[in-house]
């Protein structure tokens, strides 16, 4: 038996009867393989799904900080406030309610300025009218003797009715949902615990105290360190989804009449397909525009907006850019609907104006967004709006004079006499008809891109927005033609 090191490691090998050796390999019992089993399956199933899992909570921080910032900032509010649970002198000054005001900080704190505040103020707004109808409830009960019971059911279901009721009204519910729900809750509470307590204007009073330092907390906690405000995001998603129409116009005109024989790597045909794919994400910012517009209500004054900033205006804005990725929806259709592709010399005939019409559109959408972006005024919208209504009508021009014969295709060229012929054909409306379809969308969308100008401009008028002090870049003068389909 002899010892051998390959590549760093020991080696043993044991002489056989024809003068050769051969590798010893240890043998293990059934608990040893068990075991080894048992190690790799830990080390393979197990620890890899943790590190998976911490890989994904990982990116989830580094994708959006606003995130990590959050959870670090309800951290601290809740250990601000269970500083009065642990200390002896702050416990006894609220009456040992210190565990209303950790309760108030885990309910009310969310992750934007304008539903932190909107929480608190409907919270204490709710606890101190409650409270006090509770209490006055409560007195007048006391002095009907033995309709005691009787008058505190009959408040409790008058006020539950009410407040509930309230949360299916539409313009109520918006704003005050959360509100109704902890009107009664106190109420409730307040009317019903007053039959079997004593000293209940003592307990309003100090639960109502709780309350107050816990959204005290909250608040400056959510202002003042590292604020996340809805207002902001709002202007920036209203941003993002004007470039997006944008990017998205000039991609499904551009793959429409993009030539066949022109090729692209993977890289360029994904990215080109997530831009074609922007108008999808206009069509479902609807709910969020709107919670946004409802949170940044409540928010006070913060960088370039006022404190009555007119944020129900970036509703009317969305909408009017749903109306175009609509259009663009239906223009992605006629583009992939490839039974009725037109023949090239239709798309080539309608080609340039189509694009110089795309290139218009877009330019006024980018410069809607550096509007919303930048809180200016567009000293360049009119002339864009001119070029835009050129662009329209000169593809108009271009509708009227659609070319009635294509040429023949070289296999339908029979015979030598057919080619030294006439080598035409007549066109079909079977092919002109995609093309048209895709000019309407074209000439629709730029409309609806107008009605969207005056969205923003008036928004720019309700904001007081401030004029661009660059140049302008065309004529000021330039008077906006309407548009005709």
């Amino acid at each position: 038996m002899a010892s051998k090191i390959e590549a760093g490691k020991l080696e043993w090998r044991i002489s056989v009867d024809n003068g050769t050796t051969e590798r010893l390999v240890p043998t293990y019992g059934p608990s040893k393989r068990i075991f080894l089993w048992l190690k790799g399956f830990v080390m393979k199933v197990i620890l890899e799904q943790i590190a998976k899992s911490m890989r994904n909570i990982w990116r989830i921080g580094a994708d959006d900080p606003a995130k990590a910032v959050h959870c670090l900032k309800v951290g601290l509010a809740l250990s601000l406030v269970s500083i009065f649970y642990y200390m002896r002198p702050l416990y006894d000054g609220v009456g040992g309610n210190a565990m209303w005001a950790i309760i108030t900080v885990v309910v009310v704190f969310e992750s934007t300025v304008g539903a932190t505040f909107s929480k608190c103020v409907n919270r204490v707004v709710a606890t101190i009218l409650a409270g006090t109808l509770g209490i006055a409830v409560h007195w007048v009960a006391t002095q009907s003797g033995k309709a005691e019971i009787f008058v505190t059911a009959c408040s409790v279901f008058l006020f539950a009715f009410t407040a509930t009721y309230s949360r299916f009204v539409p313009s109520f519910k918006s704003r005050f949902d959360y509100g109704a729900m902890i009107f009664i809750l106190t109420f409730s509470l307040v009317s019903v615990g007053g039959y079997r307590v004593d000293k209940l204007f003592d307990m309003a009073q100090q639960r109502a105290s709780t309350i107050a330092i816990g959204t005290s907390i909250c608040i400056v906690i959510t202002v003042f360190l590292c604020p996340i405000w809805a207002g902001s995001q709002l202007n920036r998603l209203v941003q993002c989804n004007f470039v997006k129409l944008a990017d998205s116009l000039d991609g499904c005109v551009a793959e429409y009449f993009k030539k066949k024989d022109v090729s692209t790597n993977e890289n360029e045909d994904e990215e080109t397909n997530k831009k074609l794919q922007g108008f999808k994400c206009v069509l479902n910012s609807k709910g969020t525009e709107e919670a946004m517009a409802n949170l940044a209500r409540w928010e006070p004054a913060h960088g370039s907006f006022n404190f009555r900033h007119p944020w129900q205006q970036y509703v009317k804005i969305g909408a009017a850019m749903r109306r175009c990725a609509y259009c663009l929806e239906n223009l992605s259709i006629c583009m992939n609907y490839e039974t009725e592709q037109a023949p090239d010399q239709v798309k080539n005939h309608f080609g340039e104006a189509c694009m110089s019409l795309s290139s218009a559109s877009s330019k006024i959408l980018r410069e809607l967004a550096d509007m919303i972006k930048n809180t200016r005024k567009s000293s360049k919208m009119d002339y864009l709006v001119f070029d835009m209504n050129s662009a329209v009508q000169e593809l108009q021009e271009t509708l009227k004079i659609v070319p009635i014969e294509i040429n023949r295709p070289e296999e339908d060229v029979k015979s030598e006499k057919d080619k030294e012929g006439d080598r035409t054909m007549a066109m079909s409306l079977h092919e002109i008809l995609p093309v048209a379809t895709l000019v309407s969308l074209l000439i629709e969308n730029a409309a609806r891109i107008q009605t969207t100008v005056e969205a923003v401009d008036e928004l720019a008028n309700l904001a007081d927005f401030k004029q661009d002090s660059k140049k302008k870049t065309g004529c000021n003068n330039a008077k906006q033609t309407p548009l005709s389909s």
